[in-house]
């Protein structure tokens, strides 16, 4: 009995060492005590003191890898199972490679195939530094379901702040959210015809503060492969952004030169480009890279800018993985047209893909002709926009996201004129003065929705839709550039296919949730009304009415843009006034968008 007393005495001493109060209490952040002597026991338990941080390479504990003649070597989930280094290699995950995903620089384990890799997480101290927005971590689980475990980040002034972790499983986990999938698994009686995935998952930090170290969970089948701080994009203001809807079969294109057409939003007297190799399997290689102002067509305003990374002309992104130029001297207008042209010097049969562009660009004869002031060599229109991603201008204010479905993309609206919402939103914020003259970033996915995958996330697929809302937050939110509010506007095509105001609003709930833990600011859009379209019955209608009734109530946003008020037939609610609605009566014609965006109140933003 005196020994039991003991036990509980010492486990209400622990916790009341690490509740928060005061101004800790407030800011989740927690200063630790003084530290205390470490028994022998203590060292052995993790009880106490810490352990000094260590560079996560020399905890590595655990070898996922193996050559594909020789599957012993490795035992990857305790049954002998483990990743090919062949197909690593093939989707351009080479030992002691730096990765950039979701805007975090990881570096995949300089290892040889057979020698530990990666560390199993049981509460290790890693030594790792930096400032940003958020910690990346490359991971997987191998308990044939999600492992999650809490951990802590450490601050050079001795605080720490809590954090959650969640690693999808190796072999099980969703295609939709991952870094690389692997096209088999090596065991010891042969290979498997199975996806092997890895992924990178970002929790939150104190943005700005230095980071010396993280805690990792203590969670049974949680392995770590790489961890480090993902930078602020301080600088810089995002201008332009296009979401990959898919992974689709294209030309092919060998020896071509793709001059794409963007708009811009913020200006800015530098710029630097990010192209995205999402869901590919195989690397990608970009040649020659350019970037000038826009004439007419194909043809550029002055001779265009050369662009390099890292001091190269050109770069090889693997699978998953994405590349960022170096910075360039090039003035920017805002509210104005781009010319960004990339040499693909080998043989391209398929890429990442924005399908609904509603811009026409270009592709060129065979050869190198980023450098051509003349359209000549620019014989074939292209309608939608691979590869490229992002368009970031030095300084600024930040940016606004605008996370939607077809209605933000912009469907139905004049091609070539830049008539989506959130292109009318950013000539406002432009053009005002006593508010930020934000960049403005359309993520809007022609079918997209906010739970429910409409592409699968892996593989060659004709459905463009998309990952769902959910699952593409870090990538197309988070990891945006210098992000400051969200705009969510989704949900009719969950809806119309038969999800219920409930899921829905779970859904969206979720987002609000994540993104202020981000420190976002996030904005709701009401639903459209879509009476006289086939799939929006008075059942659906009831559904959305619900939807919108709880975004303007719930108090869950910052705020809320009734985009329903504004574009609703007061006569027929269930219908869009007949001067806003393209024809289709889901998607607002140019006067219907345009009336969206006039509605916004900027201080909102």
């Amino acid at each position: 009995m005196r020994r039991g007393v003991r036990g509980v005495a010492v486990v209400l001493l622990l916790v009341a060492s690490v509740l928060p109060t005061g101004a800790a209490a407030r800011t989740g952040i927690e200063r630790p005590a003084e530290p205390v002597l470490q028994t022998d026991a203590a060292a052995r338990t993790g009880i106490g003191r810490p352990a000094e941080p260590r560079p996560l390479t020399q905890l590595f504990d655990n070898t996922a890898v193996s050559d594909d003649a020789r599957p012993a070597e490795a035992d990857f989930d305790g049954t002998g199972a483990s990743l090919s280094a062949r197909d690593l290699a093939a989707a351009g995950w080479t030992p002691g490679r730096v990765l950039t995903v979701q805007g975090a620089r990881l570096t995949w384990p300089k290892r040889a195939a057979g020698e530990p890799d990666n560390v199993v997480a049981d509460g290790q101290t890693v030594r790792v530094s930096g400032r940003g927005d958020a910690l990346a971590f490359l991971v997987a689980g191998t308990a044939g379901q999600d492992v999650t475990g809490s951990g802590t980040v450490g601050y050079a002034d001795g605080s720490a702040s809590p954090y959650v972790l969640t690693a999808p499983d190796w072999r099980r986990g969703p295609l939709a959210t991952k870094a690389v999938a692997l096209p088999h698994i090596n065991t010891p009686g042969g290979p498997l015809a199975e996806r092997a995935r890895l992924y990178v998952v970002t929790v939150p930090v104190e943005p700005g503060r230095p980071v010396t170290s993280v805690r990792l969970p203590r969670a049974a089948g949680l392995h770590v492969f790489a961890v480090s701080v993902r930078a602020r994009t301080a600088g810089w203001t995002g201008s332009w952004a296009a979401a990959t809807s898919g992974y689709l079969s294209v030309g092919p294109w060998t020896d071509r030169t793709l001059r794409l057409v963007v708009h811009t939003s913020a200006g800015g007297p530098r710029v630097r480009l990010r192209f995205d190799n999402t869901f590919a399997a195989t690397p990608v290689r970009i040649g020659s890279v350019t970037v000038a102002l826009r004439a007419k067509g194909a043809a550029a305003l002055g001779t265009p800018a050369r662009v390099t990374f890292g001091g190269a002309a050109g770069t090889q992104i693997a699978a998953g993985a994405q590349a960022y130029s170096d910075p360039v001297g090039f003035e920017v207008p805002p509210d104005s047209d781009l010319l960004v042209s990339f040499h693909l010097p080998g043989t391209v049969p398929a890429a990442p893909v924005h399908r609904l562009a509603l811009q026409r660009s270009y592709v060129s004869e065979p050869g190198d002709h980023t450098a051509d002031r003349a359209a000549t060599a620019y014989t074939t229109v292209l309608t939608s926009w691979p590869l490229l991603t992002g368009v970031d201008v030095g300084g600024g204010p930040g940016s606004v996201v605008a996370l939607g479905d077809s209605i933000t993309d912009g469907a139905r609206s004049t091609v070539d004129a830049n008539r989506r919402w959130p292109d009318v939103l950013a000539r406002r914020l432009a053009a005002r003065t006593g508010v930020p003259r934000y960049g403005v970033l359309n993520q809007g996915i022609s079918a997209n929705r906010v739970v429910t995958d409409r592409y699968p996330g892996d593989g060659i697929s004709t459905d463009s839709g998309g990952v769902s809302a959910l699952h593409r937050l870090d990538r197309d939110v988070f990891a945006q550039t210098s992000a400051r509010t969200l705009i969510v506007l989704e949900g009719v095509n969950d809806l119309r296919t038969g999800a219920t105001a409930g899921a829905v609003t779970a859904g969206l709930r979720k987002i609000a949730e994540r993104a202020h833990a981000r420190g976002l600011r996030v904005l709701a859009a009401t639903i459209l009304p879509c009476g006289g379209e086939v799939h929006c019955t008075p059942a659906v209608d009831a559904e959305r009415v619900a939807v919108n009734d709880w975004i303007r109530r719930a108090g869950v946003f910052d705020g809320v843009l009734d985009f329903d008020a504004v574009i609703r037939d007061p006569a027929h609610p269930s219908r869009m006034l007949p001067a806003y609605d393209s024809g289709d009566h889901l998607h607002p014609g140019d006067a219907g968008l345009s009336a969206m965006a006039e509605s916004v109140d900027l201080r909102l933003l």
